[in-house]
């Protein structure tokens, strides 16, 4: 048996990563095997002792263990410290270092259909909770200055603002007052569950206020086209499927352990093959 990784969540046995990593394996002649470990909470510490002690060269972390994790690795990189979070950790001889390909991952989807320079965007975060402080960080980062965000619990969206380590031109918004001033944003940025399956009808806000030339994101990919986006399309928006986040942040994962680049194309048609659904 080759190389081992994986990742490590809980509930983990819906994840589509062993799908597109092992293909990926296979297709670039690596010999690597990616497996699905279920961990709850209270077993993550023994569980990240245990995969350090097997060897593991790598792996992923999802939900609830991207916060929780850091205390058990040994050092954490600089995306991982922008956002207080991992997602994917490199076994670099011995030493587990946290890395973080969620908001990259984001910003290489979001390439993909930018109309202008990333900076010169005015943009729209709705959501305040951990997928909404990695990609908002992430594009503080990257020197992007114009992003507000909205949320249902305002003070929340403030305290994000607050913490960013990154100069910003910040606000935060209702979820009401987000929808009314729809019209000053370039880019519209989708983080949080609302949408996703089951609740497939449930969208954030309406886009009825939206420029004719806005770019609509959601980073949920189940469904794949989300009610909200459905809208989007409907006012001949420019839209952007969650698909593409989850798909960059493992080509991004995988380049980290193997110093090889996956081709995302291949990896978008297993995920839209899986969730039955079509590529545009």
């Amino acid at each position: 048996m080759g190389n081992l990784y994986g990742v490590i969540g809980s509930p983990i046995k819906h994840s589509m990563s062993p799908d597109i990593h092992n293909d990926a394996f296979k297709e670039m002649n690596l010999d690597g095997y990616y497996h699905a470990f279920h961990v709850e909470p209270n077993h993550l510490k023994d569980s990240v002792h245990a995969l350090k002690v097997l060897g593991v060269k790598g792996f992923n972390v999802t939900i609830p263990h991207k916060v929780n994790i850091i205390p058990f690795l040994d050092e954490l990189d600089e995306t991982a410290k922008i956002v207080g979070a991992v997602n994917t950790v490199v076994n670099e001889e011995g030493r587990l270092i946290g890395h973080n390909t969620d908001g990259n991952g984001y910003i290489e989807s979001l390439t993909n259909v930018l109309k202008k320079p990333l900076q010169d965007n005015r943009m729209l975060i709705i959501g305040a909770g951990g997928a909404a402080k990695g990609i908002y960080y992430t594009l503080a980062y990257q020197g992007c200055m114009d992003i507000d965000l909205c949320n249902r619990t305002v003070a929340k969206a403030e305290e994000l603002i607050k913490q960013c380590p990154y100069e910003n031109n910040s606000s935060a918004r209702s979820i009401e007052m987000a929808e009314l001033n729809l019209k000053n944003y370039d880019i519209i940025i989708q983080t949080t569950a609302v949408g996703m399956h089951p609740n497939i009808t449930d969208t954030p806000l309406s886009l009825k206020n939206a420029k004719p030339s806005a770019i609509v994101s959601d980073i949920v990919y189940n469904p794949i086209k989300t009610t909200f986006l459905k809208e989007a399309e409907e006012l001949g928006l420019t839209i952007l499927e969650g698909v593409g986040m989850f798909v960059y942040q493992a080509v991004l994962a995988f380049e980290l352990w193997t110093k090889q680049k996956p081709s995302a194309k291949r990896m978008s048609s297993i995920v839209y093959d899986k969730l039955g659904g079509t590529q545009c």
